[in-house]
Parts: C-alpha cells; structure tokens; sequence
C-alpha cells in the first residue's frame, strides 16, 4: 500500500495535470482521432462516449483545477467522544487504498475519475474500453509525467491494458491488492464484475429513466423536461427512456399530440403502451422487457397511469434505481412521489439530466451509485473516502 501523499503534494499534481491537459490538447484529441476511426460507428452512444473535443478538454482542466481547491476528504472528523475513563476517540475519513475503474469508451474518465480517487488519498487502476485506448494511454502518460514532475511515484496512477480474459482472471485473482471497483458503463459490463470480482463493487451506470406526467401538470414544463432528458444526451446515464402520463390530465389528447409531434421531429422512435399504440408514428409495445431496458439511443416509451401510486409502483418496478422526475402544481403529489420512488435521485418539475457531480454541487463525480450502499446517486470526491477509529489513551486497559 502506498503511503498517504500530503495535499500539498496531490494538489500539486492535480494541478501539474491540468497544465499539462492543456498544453498537450492537439495531441489527445490526435489519439482520440485514431480511436474515432477505428471504431465502427455501430453503437450511437459509444461513439458519443468516445469522442473527445475541446470543450471535453476544457471540462477536464476544469474539473482537475476545481479538484485542487476543494478541502481534503481525508482525516476529516465525523464523530467523537471521551470516554469516562479518559481515552479521547475521533472517528475520521481515510482513504480506501487501492481504487479500480473499469469503464466503456469514456477517454474524459481517465482524467475526472481518475482525479478524484487520486486526491482522495487513493491508488488508481484504470481499465479502460479498448475503444478509447490510443486517447486512454495518452491521458495516462501525462498522469506519469505529473507526478514525475513532482517527484511523486507513477506508479499511483495505473493502465491495466487487459482483454476480457485477463481482466476476468485479475478480478477473481488480483496481483495486487483491490480494496474498491467501480464499474462504469452498462449493464453487461456491471454484471461482469459483480459476478467475477473478490473485491468490494459499488454499481454504477443503469438508468433507465421516468419523467411522470401528473394530472395537475404544467404541459411546457412536462415538454421541456421530457425533451431535454431524451435528446439532450443519448449516451449518459441520466437520459429519459420511460415517460408516464397520468389518465386524469385535463388536456390529455392536445398535450400527447404535441408531445408525439415534437419527439418525431428530434427523429426519436416512440413505442406506446395502451391507450398510446393506436397513433400515427407509434410502434406498439413488443413485450414487457423494454419497460426493463436502457435503451442509449433515440427511442422513448410512453405509457399512461391512474395515479401517482401507480406511477411510483411502476418506476419501482421497472426503472434502474437511477432518476425519475413528477411534473406536476401539487406539492402534496411531488411530496408523495418523491418520498416514495425508490431512486437515487428524485425531481419535481425538473430534468434528470442534472444527475450529475457537477451540476449537483460536488465538482464532479467518481460514478452514479444505484446501490444503497456505501453511497447513493453521484460519488463525488468527499464520498470517496472509508473511515477509521483513532483512540487515544495512556494506559487505559478493559
């Protein structure tokens, strides 16, 4: 195990890496290049995940220059006590050790993610898609380079440059110690390492998203949302899929019409359910499994409830765990379903785009969490951390 860096010294190769993601730009997205033309085009989302641009390069300097002026996650005091026969007991955050990340295509992960676990104290082992991998080994170069430059082993950042073999063999046998995985993409990827890992997973990446129309809705707000959260990113976790429409809404007929016709003209394929089969433009359902799916691509399925009940039993059934969102005038309602929805994050009358690090206050993020434990929804750099008992005493013995 690596001895803990000071945050003198991880702040100072954060911001070594920001210097150098600038600096070495036209050579990332060279690599990147490379990797956008060996890839077949087949999968929308990947291609999407895959590609880096300049504002993808300004939103890794960013993030590594806002991750070197946050506070240290580690040593922070979250409990303490005296006990009565005088030892003073702290319990304080510490870092897990060894941090693994394994992810689809996703050239910005090597940076953010990797940024995150490193300041939290932590080794990396990145095992990136091999998709991305000209992008991945250019990123993870200027990694070496930043801590080299300041006398700081490589060997805390680390490429594990694996074929589906071999990273199913490291799981099950790891060569070197693993305290925490983080597998971040779909849900074949996530299966795979639940079912072949020996270390600690948390889950990350299934969506699956609802936006329900409740009957006291605001229809330009429910448009909105429900365009945004479709079309406004295909290929991230927090886009809409599923959207429910509430049987009560007085304007039901006019606001289903224009929301078919605006989602035809994004060139989204609509799937309905129902009431919602028998209309121009809309395939029918084929079988309960796509209420189950994460579809990644310009696809929704609509269908319609009698209640908020029946809205929050059907997202609990069939959505990823991730977000859902009521739209709705009724603050007894969003109540209702907001504390009802078993998801990582709920919203009323807003976008479940903004699942997000960033956008929810942390800076970025390591991964969206759908487990309970050990943290729920994004994974930013304070959630990062385990924690330790430190016990003072002067000769205390029970």
């Amino acid at each position: 195990m690596n001895t803990l860096l000071t945050i003198e010294e991880r702040n100072a190769v954060l911001l070594s890496m920001a210097n150098l993601v600038e600096k070495e730009k036209d050579s990332i997205l060279k690599a990147n290049k490379v990797d956008l033309e060996n890839y077949s085009g087949e999968d929308l989302a990947m291609e999407d995940r895959l590609k880096v641009d300049d504002s993808k390069i300004e939103g890794m300097v960013h993030s590594l220059k806002h991750l070197a002026s946050q506070d240290d996650p580690v040593g922070v005091e979250r409990f303490s006590f005296k006990h009565e026969n005088g030892m003073q007991v702290y319990n304080k955050t510490a870092s897990f050790g060894t941090v693994m990340i394994i992810y689809e295509s996703r050239p910005d992960v090597t940076v953010e993610a990797a940024g995150i676990a490193f300041k939290s104290g932590n080794k990396i082992l990145l095992k990136g898609g091999k998709e991305s991998l000209n992008s991945n080994l250019k990123i993870v170069e200027l990694w070496h380079k930043a801590l080299e430059e300041n006398n700081v082993s490589p060997n805390w950042v680390e490429y594990l440059q694996f074929d589906r073999k071999q990273t199913q063999e490291f799981l099950a046998n790891p060569t070197q110690r693993v305290d925490l995985i983080v597998p971040r993409g779909g849900e074949r990827l996530i299966k795979f390492v639940k079912e072949n890992s020996s270390a600690q997973v948390i889950v990350s990446g299934r969506g699956n998203n609802f936006v329900y129309v409740h009957d006291k809705a605001d229809t330009d707000i429910a448009l909105d949302v429900i365009l945004n959260g479709k079309t406004g990113k295909i290929s991230a976790c927090n886009a809409v899929d599923k959207v429910l429409i509430d049987s009560g809404l007085p304007n039901k007929e006019a606001f289903i019409k224009e929301l078919l016709n605006t989602l035809s003209e994004h060139d989204v394929e609509i799937i309905g359910e129902g009431s919602l089969e028998d209309r121009d433009g809309v395939r029918s359902l084929e079988s309960e499994d796509e209420w189950y799916e994460e579809f990644l691509d310009y696809k929704a399925l609509i269908g319609e409830v009698g209640s908020v009940s029946e809205a929050i039993a059907k997202i609990n059934k069939y959505s990823g765990g991730h977000s859902a969102s009521i739209i709705s005038k009724d603050d007894k309602a969003a109540r209702q379903f907001m504390e009802n929805v078993d998801n990582a994050a709920v919203y009323h009358n807003a976008s479940t785009r903004f699942t997000d690090g960033g956008q929810l206050g942390l800076g970025g993020e390591l991964a969206i969490s759908t487990d309970k434990l050990h943290q729920r929804g994004p994974i930013g750099l304070q959630h990062l951390v385990t924690n330790k008992w430190y016990i003072h005493g002067n000769g205390q013995i029970r």
